[in-house]
């Protein structure tokens, strides 16, 4: 059926419309009180639509349409919809993401991670945590004081001695044979399961018992150790506020717009103190004929809590069409009223007012200063990798050679985001011959790690490797030969014929579960500062060492000309053809007269040969 049939076949009850290319590609997706007036407005008179629409409208070949009872269905599918499609004229929320959480994996020896995906994979969730930083803070008290893994490698005791962690007493240590039973392990698991359950008290009494039982039995040692975990427990109930916990829990939004780019700022109070914050960023918006606020509030807001936790009450700066619709699917969804409120005076507009403010600083940092607070990437980066800690240094490796030919290593370290130069190394590989990146790698990674541990030197939290899962493979051997298996490692993996980009990244022990690439994350955009800074580190020091020897083979020819004189005219000349055009006068006063004409005199003959009769 052609799209004017269609046109004049619309029911006129309510539901969405999809408007689509010649291609089948989704365009739009709506919704309406009345399908037939809603979609038939779109076609009827151009010069009153908006300049955004107008470029709909030239687009649009084809449309589907589906009828649903009232505007709460039509909104919850409309969400669903959008989500799915992306559609390009469709108002799209950047960063869906959810308020982090903590997640007890499904495995005979648990540990925890932080992941704002919550799926059903068997682990146990909990949280989400406000404010985020919360949830690290629990995260590293649960390593220390419980001392769960924080390693990928699978667990069987086989192990001849246990890593760092363990003897940092930040880890049970499992993977050795009598260190750790199951039973103990799975006690500490169940332990970390009933304090993140909220369970405090019931955690409390149970150590307690635990303590006086061991204190009876002289075991003094074991007895300490439960009364400190007692104590640790204690603490953390006055600390922990989880929002779904919360009695009184509001959310306030505020956005500050200028041209196509808009920051959007929502911050969460909970029992009436605000304990979070988060930015939402669009930089591709319709010019001023083409914003509306209110649609674009509306959709946003559908969007956001189709997929995060429903307050009881919800602040904006301005009313929009779809507000009541929307506060009666989310009263449904929390199981209590829940009211969206957009008010005119008083506190409550003093509070919007306040994040309006915030939302333009935001706005003046993301598009005028661009400089991303550090500890906010990292801990997305950790939230991205599901790191048990937070990753401070960071080191990355990438090999370079021709065809096997100088064959080199770049090791570069970022400390809080940053390059700590003074830190970089570069090593020539010498144990590997021809073009063999896999035992490359293991050769770069177990020296560099072998001398830390020799000269007591601090280790990263986290390492790139610049490859696939070869290099990854060669790399996390040469740790387990070291015994850092706990140190996670993440392979930088790139497309094909496109050396410049990554297309995803692979975590050492979860290779099946590869991590796309997503240009739009400040994290992954430091993972490509880090992975470009080891590359050029890498090129460079590669670049040098041929240069080096072809600098060396062509001076070797000529008599007279040691490895002294080498070094002299390599430092102060740069290159053989800088040398090569060099006049006597040049070159006399770093090798003398007799050792310079010599130089000249084979320069010279060179050309000669090289000139045709």
């Amino acid at each position: 059926m052609e799209l004017a049939e269609k046109l004049k076949n619309l029911p006129t009850a309510a539901g969405i419309y999809i408007h689509k290319s010649a291609a089948g590609k989704v365009l739009y997706v709506g919704k309406a009180k009345n399908i037939r007036n809603r979609v038939r407005s779109y076609f009827q008179s151009r010069r009153n639509l908006d300049w955004k629409t107008q470029q709909l409208v030239k687009q649009i070949a084809d449309l589907e349409f589906i009828v649903v009872d009232n505007e709460v269905e039509a909104l919850v599918l409309e969400s669903n919809l959008i989500k799915k499609h992306k559609p390009r004229f469709n108002v799209m929320l950047k960063d869906d993401k959810q308020y982090p959480h903590l997640k007890l994996t499904n495995e005979p020896f648990p540990k925890v991670v932080i992941t704002r995906r919550v799926v059903r994979d068997g682990g146990s969730y909990y949280g989400p945590f406000l404010p985020v930083n919360l949830a690290r803070k629990t995260l590293s008290l649960i390593n220390r004081t419980f001392q769960l893994r924080t390693c990928d490698i699978d667990i069987d005791g086989r192990l001849p001695r246990p890593c760092l962690e363990y003897h940092l007493k930040r880890c049970l240590g499992p993977c050795v044979k009598g260190l750790c039973t199951k039973e103990e392990y799975q006690e500490a698991a169940r332990d970390v399961k009933t304090l993140l359950e909220g369970k405090n008290k019931e955690l409390a009494a149970d150590l307690e018992r635990r303590m006086w039982k061991y204190a009876e039995e002289d075991k003094f040692e074991l007895a300490a150790k439960f009364r400190d975990l007692h104590r640790t427990v204690l603490q953390l109930s006055d600390q922990q506020k989880m929002a779904t916990t919360a009695e009184r829990d509001v959310d306030i939004f505020g956005f500050y717009r200028e041209g196509p780019r808009l920051a959007l700022q929502l911050f969460t109070m909970r029992e009436g103190r605000i304990v979070g914050r988060r930015e939402f960023f669009w930089e591709d918006l319709p010019d001023d004929d083409g914003f509306g606020p209110s649609e674009f509030l509306g959709d946003v807001l559908t969007q956001y809590y189709s997929t995060d936790y429903v307050p009881l009450e919800i602040h904006v700066p301005l009313d929009f069409d779809d507000r009541p619709t929307l506060a009666q699917l989310l009263t449904e969804r929390r199981g209590r009223r829940v009211r969206i409120l957009d008010p005119k005076r008083g506190k409550k507009r003093e509070l919007v007012a306040l994040v309006e403010t915030n939302a333009k600083v935001a706005f003046e940092q993301r598009f005028r200063v661009l400089k991303p607070d550090a500890e906010k990437v990292l801990g997305e980066l950790q939230e991205i990798l599901e790191l048990s800690y937070f990753p401070e240094r960071i080191e990355s490796f990438d090999i370079s050679n021709i065809s096997g030919s100088e064959n080199v290593a770049g090791i570069v370290v970022f400390e809080n985001a940053k390059p700590a130069r003074a830190l970089y190394r570069r090593f020539i590989i010498k144990e590997v011959e021809g073009a063999n990146d896999f035992a490359s790698m293991h050769e770069a990674v177990y020296r560099r790690y072998r001398r830390i541990l020799d000269e007591g030197g601090r280790l990263p939290e986290l390492i790139f490797i610049d490859g696939g899962k070869g290099q990854l493979s060669a790399a996390a051997a040469a740790m387990s030969e070291l015994d850092l298996e706990q140190i996670m490692l993440v392979g930088l993996v790139k497309p094909p014929k496109r050396h410049n980009e990554i297309s995803h990244l692979l975590v050492k022990g979860r290779e099946d579960k590869p991590i796309r690439f997503d240009r739009n994350s400040m994290a992954f955009r430091l993972i490509l500062q880090i992975r470009e800074e080891t590359h050029k580190t890498a090129v460079e020091f590669h670049r040098k060492r041929r240069e080096k020897r072809d600098f060396t083979s062509e001076l070797s020819a000529i008599p007279g000309i040691g490895e002294k004189r080498k070094l002299k005219l390599l430092k102060n000349f740069g290159s053989i053809e800088r040398v090569a055009k060099a006049s006597l006068v040049e070159l006399r006063p770093f090798v003398g007269p007799i050792a310079a004409a010599a130089i000249v005199e084979h320069f010279e003959n060179q050309r000669k040969q090289a000139t045709p009769a």
